[in-house]
């Protein structure tokens, strides 16, 4: 199989493309080349993907059984690379999010649930947006975009999109598990947020990889979430992980959710993972299970995570800024609950 990469050299990329040329697949990757790490073995095509040229160029250099496309967002490039590649490929994989979904976070989601009304080609998006920085709406709205960018292009079932919850795994650079490894490490007393049985279901590179590359060689079509299935793990089984890889030191202090709510805390970022809205952890990823996706032990891929990260140090990012709290406002979040459960007695 050749296999072409819109992207390659971050996390998932770089994962897919491992896992290709293990399997004993062609596979050309398509990048700038200023930043990442390419896989060893790819054959690699340096351009920019919003220059219509250097899409020309990597579209008369070769044809491919599927285009795997892991960096697009904003609609009007997605199209325009969908509709230069379509003579030369198969298939065209979407690797979107449940962010394009209008329900999420705050109410459960099918693979049949409504997505964003899309915006248009033309509409003017924000310079974060172009760097795929919007806000969750705006970001929703322009990956929906990209998903009917595509499927317009690609039809008759040979476009596939994939929409992934929340991804984990070694070569991470937004940072979320990580840090949460990194803060397990430190020790002392951890604030560990709300609920420790609360279901959540990350799913891990790894297995998103496998499936992509299941779901090309079964000419699967149509669209998909990829998620851990219901009841996959915990946040207090993710955190205690964390904390068993790490060498056990931290002590784990659970905090309500309604009263850290109320504490400027920011949900999903000062706090990784930890999200009060009900459809943040409640997602069917049906279709793809019935079409072969696993998903491993969470245990597994906290612990391969921090073995990866003792090798190597993530790909810069300034998402990654986003992520984690000062340790100087944990301890006053701490001592305040301290004072508040001393109170309650």
């Amino acid at each position: 199989m050749r296999l072409l990469i819109l992207g390659g050299t971050w996390f998932l990329g770089r994962t897919l493309a491992e896992q290709a040329l293990a399997s004993g697949w062609r596979v050309t990757t398509f990048s700038r080349g200023r930043s990442g790490r390419d896989a060893e073995g790819t054959e690699r095509v340096r351009g920019d993907r919003a220059h219509v040229a250097d899409v020309a160029a990597l579209a008369a250099s070769g044809s491919w059984d599927a285009v795997v496309d892991t960096s697009g967002h904003v609609p009007g490039v997605v199209s325009t690379a969908a509709r230069m590649l379509r003579p030369s490929a198969g298939r065209y994989v979407y690797i979107s999010t449940v962010n394009a979904y209008r329900g999420w976070p705050g109410e459960p989601l099918t693979d049949d649930s409504p997505t964003y009304n899309a915006v248009t080609e033309t509409e003017p998006v924000t310079a974060g947006a172009e760097r795929g920085l919007a806000p969750a709406a705006e970001y929703g709205q322009l990956k929906a975009a990209c998903e009917q960018a595509a499927s317009r292009e690609f039809r008759d079932g040979t476009c596939l999109v994939l929409r992934p919850g929340v991804v984990v795994g070694p070569y991470e650079y937004v940072g979320r598990l990580p840090w949460l490894l990194r803060r397990m490490q430190a020790g002392g007393p951890a604030l560990a947020a709300g609920d420790p049985f609360r279901p959540i279901q990350p799913v891990d590179v790894r297995d998103l990889a496998a499936f992509i590359l299941r779901a090309i060689s079964s000419q699967l079509g149509g669209a998909a979430n990829v998620t851990a299935p219901a009841g996959h793990s915990t946040y207090g089984e993710l955190l205690e992980a964390c904390r068993d890889v790490t060498g056990g030191k931290a002590e784990l202090v659970w905090v309500e959710d309604q009263w850290l709510a109320g504490q400027d805390v920011g949900q999903w970022t000062e706090i990784p993972l930890w999200r009060t809205a009900p459809g943040t952890w409640a997602i069917s990823s049906a279709r793809a299970f019935g079409a072969g996706l696993t998903c491993r032990p969470l245990r597994e891929t906290v612990a391969d995570t921090w073995d990866w990260m003792g090798r190597e140090d993530p790909v810069p990012h300034e998402r990654a800024a986003e992520i984690g709290m000062d340790g100087g406002k944990e301890r006053e979040l701490l001592a305040a609950w301290e004072r508040r459960r001393i109170q309650a007695r």
